[in-house]
Parts: C-alpha cells; sequence; structure tokens
C-alpha cells in the first residue's frame, strides 16, 4: 500500500507521454484516509495549462452517483423514503398511468421513462421546467417497476425534480448544502457548475473513435433513443458553458479527489463527517435489480442509484463495488468491502471504452489486496 501513490503516478505518466490521454487525475481513499491524489497531463490543449489536483472535468454519467448520493441524504432526513409514490411529490408526473413509480424505481431505472423526444436540443436541456414537464408528460415504455432500462438521461430530472419538490430548492443547491460544504468539496464536485468556476475547468477533446464502435446496432435501438444524436456527448458537447452551468443531473463536473471523498464519507467517517448511517449504506447498496436492462440489453446488476461491480471485471464477482461511469471514460464507486472509494476523471472523451479506468482501478484492487 505505500507504493501505491508511486504506482498509479507511474501509470498516469505513461498514458499521457504516450499520447494514450492528454490529461488525467486519479483519488483513492482507504478507510476514509486520502491515499492517492495523482495527476498527469494539460487540462487544456490548446493553452498547455496543467492537470492539478482541483481541476475539475466533466464526467458525463459518473455524475449519477452524485445525483443519487443527494437522494440518500434526504431520505436520511425522512423528507422521503424509496417507496415514496414520485406523483406524491410532483402530482404531474402521475400522467400516462405512472402513478405507481416510486423514488425507488427511479433510483433503480425501473420507472419506465428512459426516453426522450427525437427533436430535443441541447440548449432544451438546459430548461429545467421543459425538462421535468416532457418527462412528467412522457408515455412509459413500460409499467413503473416492472422491468428495469438505463434512463440515460431522464435520470437527473427524476430524482431532481423529486429533490426540488421535496426541498423547495434546485438540487445543485441541496448538493452544496448536504454533501459539498460539509466535506469542504464545494469547489470540486458540482452539477451545474457556478459561472465563476467555467475557466477552471479541464478542455475535453474526442479521442480519435473507430466508425464500427458501435458494432451492428440498428438505428432503433433502445439506447439512441434514451439520448438523440443532437445531445449525445462528446468533447464539444462537454465544453459548451450553457451545459456545464445548467442542472442537467444525469451528468456531473467533477475533480477525482471531490468525488472520491463524498463515496469515502458514504462508507465511513471523513474528516468528522458522515453522509449517511451504516444501515442506510447496507440498504443503498444492495443488488436491487439483476434483469436483463431493456435498454442497453446486457445483465446490469444496480443498487439504488448505483451500479455494482467494478469496471473491466465480471460483475457478479465484485458486488460489494457500488458506483458510476461516465461516457467518455470517467469514473468513480467505491468498495464496502475494501473500504477502498476510486475516481478517475479524464479530457480525452472515448465514448466506447474505458481502458484508463480499468487499467487503474486493477492496479488499485491489486495494491489494496496485496497482490
Amino acid at each position: 500500500m505505500s507504493d501505491l501513490q508511486k504506482l498509479v503516478q507511474e501509470a498516469l505518466d505513461e498514458l499521457t507521454e504516450s499520447g494514450a490521454e492528454t490529461g488525467l487525475q486519479v483519488a483513492v481513499y482507504v478507510d476514509g484516509e486520502l491515499a492517492v491524489d495523482a495527476v498527469s497531463g494539460v487540462a487544456d490543449p490548446e493553452t498547455a495549462r496543467p492537470v492539478t489536483s482541483d481541476t475539475p472535468f466533466w464526467s458525463a454519467s459518473t455524475g449519477k452517483g452524485v445525483t443519487a448520493t443527494v437522494v440518500h441524504t434526504l431520505v436520511e432526513k425522512n423528507l422521503f423514503d424509496y417507496d415514496t409514490p414520485i406523483a406524491e411529490l410532483w402530482p404531474e408526473f402521475a400522467e400516462n398511468g405512472k402513478g405507481g413509480a416510486t423514488v425507488g424505481h427511479a433510483l433503480t431505472h425501473s420507472a419506465g421513462v428512459p426516453g426522450l423526444p427525437g427533436d430535443i436540443t441541447p440548449e432544451d436541456l438546459t430548461d429545467w421546467d421543459k425538462m421535468v414537464s416532457i418527462v412528467a408528460s412522457a408515455e412509459p415504455w413500460w409499467e413503473p417497476g416492472t422491468q428495469t432500462g438505463y434512463h440515460s438521461v431522464t435520470f437527473g430530472w427524476l430524482l431532481g425534480e423529486v429533490v426540488r419538490r421535496a426541498t423547495g430548492k434546485p438540487i445543485s443547491q441541496v448538493l452544496r448544502e448536504e454533501v459539498t460544504a460539509p466535506l469542504g468539496i464545494e469547489k470540486e464536485l458540482f452539477l451545474g457548475v457556478p459561472e465563476a468556476e467555467l475557466g477552471r475547468l479541464a478542455r475535453l477533446e474526442d479521442a480519435p473513435v473507430d466508425s464500427n464502435a458501435f458494432g451492428d446496432l440498428p438505428e432503433d435501438f433502445p439506447l439512441f433513443k434514451t439520448a438523440p444524436p443532437a445531445i449525445t456527448p462528446n468533447a464539444a458537447y462537454g465544453n459548451r458553458s450553457d451545459i456545464l452551468t445548467a442542472d442537467i443531473p444525469a451528468g456531473g463536473t467533477m475533480t477525482a479527489r471531490g468525488v472520491a471523498k463524498m463515496y469515502a464519507a458514504l462508507m465511513g467517517e471523513v474528516d468528522g463527517v458522515r453522509l449517511v448511517s451504516q444501515e442506510r449504506l447496507e440498504q443503498i447498496t444492495a443488488l436491487a435489480v439483476d434483469d436483463l436492462d431493456q435498454v442497453v440489453f446486457a445483465p446490469s446488476p444496480k443498487a439504488l442509484g448505483y451500479f455494482l461491480g467494478r469496471p473491466g471485471s465480471d460483475p457478479q464477482q465484485t458486488l460489494t463495488v457500488f458506483g458510476a461511469q461516465g461516457m467518455g471514460g470517467s469514473a468513480a464507486y467505491a468498495d464496502t468491502r475494501t473500504k477502498v472509494a476510486f475516481a478517475l476523471t479524464k479530457n480525452r472523451f472515448n465514448p466506447t471504452e474505458a481502458s484508463a479506468v480499468e487499467r487503474i482501478g486493477e492496479i488499485v484492487a491489486r495494491a489494496v489486496a496485496g497482490v
């Protein structure tokens, strides 16, 4: 373990020096203590501004774990529960037979509303009221709670509006009050980024992508209907100031150190702060859904708001790992068995692979296991 910082740093440097990556951050907490805080490369390819530990990266769906964590802090305060019907807090959501959908269904991607209209634009995504109205009026793809399917974008408004209705506050404010300010990471972990912080962010660039990367998937493959082409993330999307500053809580902007600290504080006390009780931790990280995902048509074990399994491993063999992985190659997760919290952020956006996460995650897992 004493060599873990060195092992991770050497791996990051190899990735950036070889040209495989542009800029990277990795942070690891072990038993509530920061064990790795490593960076390599440049945050902005145009200016060669170096990555530092406090450089935030837009990290796509890695932010889903942040949104779920906000929800759990409110359940901890008894504002609602996982079996609370969404429509009890948000009556408009009951339209088209969705009255039985619960907060738990939203967390497990079982609410039945994974898709958005095909004409949605990036500008639409920044209009909170418009988007929650679209989600509320959507016809479900299945009866809520009967199937699961990745809610790639709608996940954020489903839970974000639950948070807003329960507290009267936008989810970014609740994140700050309940999570980031207590942990001292209010400048390192965001859903909507304050305009004053935009100059600190890393700039994304697109990685070369094999035109056959998505194989022979048909044009009507369900995943493509959840995020129509105009809003499918890429570097340009992740660099847009209007997207970055808006609350679109299916994604997030973060430092590896900040989001790893959040996961560590879910598992135990960090700097005097613990986000949820041990009983709650056991509840929210237990296997909740293990059915075939009806959007990606692959096994996808899920807990309450988190995916289970370490990236690059057989999830059935690593079900004590809970977290979220972002399109583009970022990830953040924790392992309740080893008490390790891990995060990797990067600015070379690759929508089809996560080799850096898998490689560095394996280094950390083996070191912690003493292999």
